[in-house]
């Protein structure tokens, strides 16, 4: 009885856990997801189609690893991808384009899986200039809960305020409460303009047939690849690690580039491991015996099942909302993403302007040829350190 009655509480704890790395993944980061897909000029039912695709593609995926190597192993959707995609220039490509890229870095998610040289190679691009990257496509976004305050200042200072509150009260629900107060100010907001009737419930995947240009490859598919690999998945391997588990790497590869691939043709742009997540399913809030906390990721995969209901509700309600607004509340879900990155960035001071040179270049979305800012970025961030910093320091 005793035995039986512990078992209960590990699975109690393990659900929990599962439902509250659910929430914080889910939670706070959908509007950085919508920002990123509205950007490359998805309508409102493919942004809807997206988010249901990325969520099934997490589920299954959180599921099937955690469940085959009785791992904690959890997914999520790429939070810096899509942030890398808010800031492409509106209208550079088209959503068709867009999910050909999205295809493409799902292809080289697998050969990462499958040829060690391409991880190799990978892990040879120098962290200052990744982080970099990272930090200048991040910069647009996360200004944008200050920039407004001007235009929309009601809302934008009341989640900006509950943002500030949750730091102090709830430090790790501060993002999902602000997102959840978003939302809120988007239903106080259609119910003044009584806009009820343009809420859609039924969540519904819309096929994209794709598209391929070189142009896209070149600023969609391999800064995604870059991202997602340098800020979820490296990471996500060092979680795991830190709580004793030893990755899969190449099925894991396999599974989620095949799943980003899959998930592309309906609008989802990538998964990835989870980092920050990750240890929320690994840790022991998820039960006291390390080899039974896979369950805990496996109940975070039914939840994500569950929440790809919403996607439809969630996207009909942001595309009602004053505009700007889930902007706002993406930036302000990537602030703790854009400090790190900087500081990964600026860390080594014999790389310090190379690495400021790609964060400006990715700021400012230079666009030459019909590529975007985030590839010249790292072309830049290169050529500068071996240029100015190499020779310097011979």
């Amino acid at each position: 009885m005793v035995q039986r009655s512990s078992i209960e509480d590990s699975l109690g704890h393990a659900v929990i856990a599962g439902l509250i790395a659910t929430l914080v993944g889910f939670v706070a980061s959908f509007a950085v997801v919508l920002a990123g897909l509205f950007q490359v000029g998805a309508s409102p039912a493919q942004a809807a189609s997206g988010l249901l695709a990325l969520s099934v593609c997490v589920g299954i995926c959180t599921m099937v690893l955690s469940w085959r190597h009785r791992m904690p192993i959890s997914i999520a959707w790429s939070t810096p991808g899509a942030a890398m995609l808010a800031s492409l220039a509106p209208g550079a490509f088209t959503f068709a384009e867009a999910i050909g890229a999205f295809m493409i870095s799902g292809v080289l998610i697998v050969l990462t899986g499958l040829l060690p040289g391409l991880h190799k190679l990978l892990t040879r691009i120098p962290v200052q200039i990744a982080q970099g990257m990272l930090a200048g496509v991040l910069l647009p976004l996360c200004i944008k809960p200050f920039t407004s305050l001007g235009t929309i200042t009601v809302p934008a200072l009341g989640i900006l305020l509950v943002f500030l509150i949750g730091l102090r009260i709830l430090p790790k629900f501060a993002v999902a409460v602000s997102m959840l107060a978003a939302v809120g100010f988007g239903l106080w907001h259609i119910g003044q303009n009584q806009a009820w009737e343009q809420l859609q419930v039924v969540p519904q995947l819309e096929f994209v047939v794709p598209e391929f240009s070189w142009q896209a490859v070149a600023s969609i598919s391999v800064p995604l690849f870059i991202v997602t690999m340098a800020s979820q998945n490296i990471p996500g391997v060092a979680v795991l690690n830190s709580f004793g588990y030893q990755l899969p790497w190449r099925l894991s590869m396999v599974l989620t580039g095949i799943g980003s691939a899959a998930g592309a043709l309906f609008g989802g742009h990538a998964i990835n491991l989870a980092a920050i997540t990750a240890a929320l399913a690994a840790g022991e809030q998820a039960g006291e015996n390390p080899n039974l906390r896979w369950r805990a990721a496996a109940s975070s995969g039914i939840f994500y099942l569950l929440f790809g209901t919403f996607s439809a509700l969630i996207v009909s309600v942001a595309n009602t909302s004053p505009e700007g607004l889930f902007q706002a509340a993406a930036g302000l879900a990537l602030l703790a993403t854009l400090g790190s990155s900087l500081v990964g960035a600026m860390g080594d001071a014999t790389w310090r302007l190379s690495a400021l040179v790609t964060v400006l270049v990715a700021a400012g979305n230079l666009t030459l040829f019909g590529i975007g800012g985030a590839f010249w970025a790292l072309v830049a961030g290169l050529l500068t350190h071996f240029i100015a910093e190499r020779s310097a320091r011979r």
